[in-house]
């Protein structure tokens, strides 16, 4: 049994409190949050966990053996750097820290020490994802052409960060886990509405050495929320929209083949207008998926799908879109 301390009990903390509660390999022991109140809900909730405002108290206390840092993201870095250096793992929530700097001293330390080091990309362990995945490497969608991803709702505005860092991770972590091609470089756009520095609206481009080109779109100003993403190759393209209820995932034989007869000069564009069909998907919740992935890597040391060096990708292209957008729109080489 994995003995976890919580930092955080905020948004996202009570998810993932249940869920390592729910696991049969680990349970929460301490939870940390600079809210009496919200420490009081756990308390109220699962009177077996100790309860502390003080941090210092999660990592000088010998029975943990990990610590899930669910904090601002301008805490991440020096959380998740002293939780490694008192020897524990950790699971830190995305994005993984605010500067590339600082995420590849936590690779370096969490493999110095022998620690798992795992961020919480959670899309990838959901049902639709991992069904994407495992189209992508049976060659179902032949060479890739494109990724088009828009996450766009009304708020939530973050204090700290612009709208690429708080919803392009989600969609960036999946274009890392589809992709085994490293990017060269990107290309990014946003606007700033509400006076408070950081840009509400964006567009973020994405380029490969191959021609695949990915773009995202987040806005936190849309009056209606939409998840969809689009992963089109020269065989078939896939549909994913989050907001379906029962079929997130569809697949598309339909494009165009594009030929040049013998003798011919101008290419011949026949367009394909083949089936659509919607796999079915795993509907186990990925919270609990992704905490039993990481406690089956404390356990065996093995890395994870979403391991540290994966969410060091994804700050990159975030640090590098954050300098394109400061140059209005320069292309920055990754």
């Amino acid at each position: 049994m994995i003995n976890i301390a919580v930092a955080g009990y905020g948004y996202w903390g009570p998810n993932l409190v249940r869920n390592i509660q729910d696991s049969k390999d680990a349970r929460v022991v301490s939870c940390c949050d600079a809210s009496g109140e919200r420490l009081a809900q756990v308390t109220s909730k699962y009177p077996s966990i100790e309860v502390t405002t003080n941090y210092d108290d999660l990592l000088n206390d010998p029975a943990v053996d990990a610590i899930v840092i669910s904090t601002p993201v301008a805490t991440h870095y020096d959380f998740a750097r002293r939780a490694m250096e008192h020897g524990k793992h950790v699971l830190l929530e995305k994005p993984a820290t605010t500067s590339v700097s600082e995420a590849e001293k936590l690779v370096d330390l969490a493999e110095k020490k022998k620690l798992t080091f795992m961020v919480d990309h959670t899309f990838i362990y959901t049902g639709a994802v991992r069904k994407m995945k495992e189209l992508v490497e049976q060659g179902e969608l032949g060479e890739l052409y494109y990724i088009d991803s828009v996450r766009i709702n009304l708020g939530l505005f973050q204090r700290d960060v612009n709208v690429l860092w708080d919803l392009a991770p989600h969609d960036i972590a999946i274009l890392e886990h589809l992709v085994k091609e490293r990017p060269s470089s990107v290309c990014a756009n946003g606007a700033c509405h509400v006076g408070n520095g950081h840009e509400n609206v964006a567009y973020l481009t994405v380029y490969y050495p191959s021609g695949l080109i990915a773009h995202f779109h987040n806005n936190w100003l849309s009056p209606v929320k939409i998840r969809s993403m689009l992963v089109g190759g020269s065989k078939k393209t896939i549909h994913y929209d989050d907001m379906e209820v029962s079929e997130k995932v569809k697949v598309y034989d339909r494009g165009v083949d594009i030929t040049t007869p013998e003798g011919v000069r101008d290419v011949r564009v026949s367009y394909r207008l083949g089936d659509m069909w919607a796999p079915r998907l795993d509907q186990t919740e990925a919270l609990n998926r992704m905490i039993g992935e990481f406690t089956g890597c404390v356990q065996t040391g093995r890395s994870s799908l979403t391991d540290g060096v994966s969410g060091l990708n994804v700050v990159k292209i975030l640090e590098a879109s954050e300098m394109s957008i400061k140059h209005r729109g320069k292309e920055i080489k990754i």
